[in-house]
C-alpha cells in the first residue's frame, strides 16, 4: 500500500489517513509492531550500498535514507505529543509538513548511522513510556490540528501503521 499526504491535502485526506494506516496495522498489537520495526529495518536496509540508500523510489520522491530519518522525526514528533497529551488536558497537537523537514532538515545528507542511533532512542524512550501507562492515560485525548480528538492509544496505533506503510515503502524503493 503507497499513501501520499502532502500538507496542503492533510485535513482533506485525515480520514483516509488514519483509515490507511489502521487497515496496515490490522488486529496487531501496536506496542509490538513498533517494538519489531527497528530490526525489521535494519534487515531490508542490510547489505546495501551508500548509493542504493539515496537513490529516490523517482523523480520527486524520497530515498531509503530519506524514509529513514522521516521516521526518526517522526518518533521526535511522536514523543512531543504524547508527553503533551499526558500533562495538560485535551492539549493543541500540531501537525507538521514533513516534506518541508526533508528538505529543509537535509534528510537527504543524513548519516545511515545517526538516523539509525536517533530512531532506536527514541523509540526506546517512547516504548517504555507507552508500557508504563494506565488504562486512564492510554485514553488521555489531544486536539491534532489535521485529525481532530487523537487519544495516546490511538497515537500509538498510528505509529504503528505508519512503521508498517514505511516498511512497505523501502521494499518497494529497493
Amino acid at each position: 500500500m503507497s499513501f501520499s499526504n502532502p500538507a496542503s491535502q492533510a485535513k482533506e485526506n485525515a480520514a483516509a489517513y488514519v483509515k490507511a494506516l489502521m487497515d496496515l496495522l490490522g488486529t496487531r498489537d501496536p506496542l509490538e509492531v513498533q517494538a519489531q520495526q527497528l530490526v525489521l529495518l535494519e534487515a531490508e536496509i542490510a547489505g546495501l550500498a551508500d548509493a542504493a540508500l539515496r537513490q529516490p523510489e523517482k523523480p520527486g520522491k524520497w530515498s531509503i535514507l530519506q524514509v529513514l530519518q522521516h521516521l526518526a522525526d517522526s518518533e521526535l514528533v511522536t514523543s512531543m505529543r504524547l508527553r503533551m497529551i499526558l500533562a495538560h488536558d485535551t492539549p493543541d497537537i500540531q501537525g507538521y509538513d514533513q516534506d518541508a523537514w526533508a528538505t529543509k532538515l537535509n534528510y537527504s545528507e543524513c548519516s545511515l548511522t545517526d538516523t539509525l542511533e536517533q530512531l532506536r532512542v527514541l523509540r526506546r524512550v517512547n516504548l517504555k513510556l507507552l508500557h508504563s501507562l494506565n488504562e486512564s492515560q492510554m485514553n488521555r485525548v489531544g486536539i491534532h490540528s489535521e485529525r481532530g480528538p487523537e487519544s495516546v492509544r490511538r497515537t500509538s496505533q498510528l505509529v504503528a501503521g505508519h512503521d508498517l506503510l514505511h516498511l512497505n515503502q523501502i521494499r518497494r524503493i529497493k
